[in-house]
């Protein structure tokens, strides 16, 4: 008989190891986009304190799948968060 060794046998599998920052839950609801609500702020290269809630700390954009906000509105952050880098304002 051979003997396995226990470094390379497969682990049980368990709930907490098929779970990922990027798949969706079924139980919680959708998220609004937080630009699109009533009184939102208006998206410009000049409102540097928006633009930041938006950038991470590396400098990155981040994913519209992880911050909730629709594709035109995600967009537009985009092109209003290169304007201000290349004005030096982030």
């Amino acid at each position: 008989m051979k003997r396995r060794n226990k470094k390379f046998q497969k682990r049980s599998s368990n709930s907490l190891n098929k779970l990922s920052l990027f798949q969706k839950n079924e139980g919680k609801f959708s998220k609004k986009c937080p630009l699109s609500i009533k009184n939102a702020p208006i998206i410009d290269y000049k409102n540097t304190g928006l633009l930041k809630k938006y950038i991470s700390e590396n400098g990155k954009i981040i994913s519209s799948k992880i911050t909730s906000v629709s594709f035109n509105k995600q967009k537009k952050l985009t092109r209003e968060i290169k304007k201000a880098k290349i004005l030096g304002l982030v």
